[in-house]
């Protein structure tokens, strides 16, 4: 991961639409003429006859803030007429991200190390948890810790404080082991990407205690996978998945303690990748140039 201060004056440009013969060029040439360098280019295209073209390019321009007005209006000029949408963010500009935690800690520190070490080129404004187990550990970090309990069978009241919070503060969520299930309305309001993290026993395994369960089936595999939330419990689009190998000596302890590394790492790779603007939803899936 490249440095945020290295990241003056670099763009990154995303493109999304239908394939069709000659869009690298068009592209590339937008860049050079608004005095742009080409630092990386990656593309896929679902289909070289009627497919879907993908392509997310980062480029180095001097005085990039003042000329992004200009970059953007010959966005539109150029791609409008091929039908592709784009998205162009200044890569030195972190993201803002808020962080939904309950009592597990292992995904929320890894996350919070992580920043501090400058690996997620991220922000974060605050930590929201439904329990203050981990308050001091969050604050601890320099991180604002915020206490929204949710009891009971009506989440509404902790749903809407939560939105209090993080409305027009966040650009997204993440859910790092926040062991409350989100509303259709929260999500319709929230108006940002969630992404979420969870073993990958699923649907093998639904509800409590899955590493137990696991142990007296004879799993050898275990897993984590961090996708997008959606009105679909646990069937948004994926973003990344990982495995790692258990065996008949290990007991349901073992097997938590190896899948919480694995969820640790899983989200991590996800954030990061959210981050710099390496995955492109399209439908129930995502197109990720890690």
């Amino acid at each position: 991961m490249t440095p945020i201060a290295e990241r003056v004056d670099h763009a990154c440009l995303i493109v999304h639409g239908p394939d069709q013969s000659g869009l690298v060029a068009p592209i590339a040439a937008l860049v050079t003429r608004n005095g742009g360098n080409v630092v990386s280019l990656d593309q896929y295209s679902s289909n070289p006859e009627g497919g879907d073209f993908f392509q997310r390019v980062v480029f180095h321009r001097p005085g990039l803030q003042a000329a992004l007005p200009q970059i953007e209006s010959d966005l539109e000029a150029t791609l409008g007429p091929l039908a592709l949408t784009w998205r162009l963010t200044d890569q030195s500009m972190p993201k803002r991200m808020a962080i939904l935690a309950s009592t597990s800690d292992h995904c929320l520190l890894e996350l919070l190390w992580r920043h501090r070490r400058g690996e997620l080129p991220v922000e974060i404004p605050m930590v929201i948890s439904n329990h203050t187990t981990t308050a001091e550990d969050v604050r601890g970090f320099g991180i604002p810790f915020l206490h929204v309990p949710s009891r009971g069978p009506d989440k509404s009241e902790a749903e809407a404080k939560i939105l209090e919070l993080v409305r027009g503060n966040v650009d997204f969520l993440v859910l790092a082991r926040y062991m409350q299930i989100l509303s259709d309305d929260f999500l319709r309001q929230v108006e940002v990407p969630v992404i979420n993290i969870h073993h990958s026993f699923l649907p093998a395994f639904i509800g409590a205690a899955p590493y137990r369960r696991a142990h007296e089936r004879g799993v050898k595999l275990i897993g984590a996978t961090s996708h997008y939330v959606t009105k679909d419990l646990d069937e948004g689009p994926i973003i990344e998945q990982d495995v790692a190998r258990v065996d008949h000596s290990m007991t349901a302890a073992d097997l938590q303690a190896r899948g919480a590394y694995v969820e640790r790492a899983v989200l991590s790779r996800a954030v990061q990748w959210h981050a710099e603007d390496r995955v492109i939803r399209h439908g129930n899936h995502n197109i990720v140039f890690a």
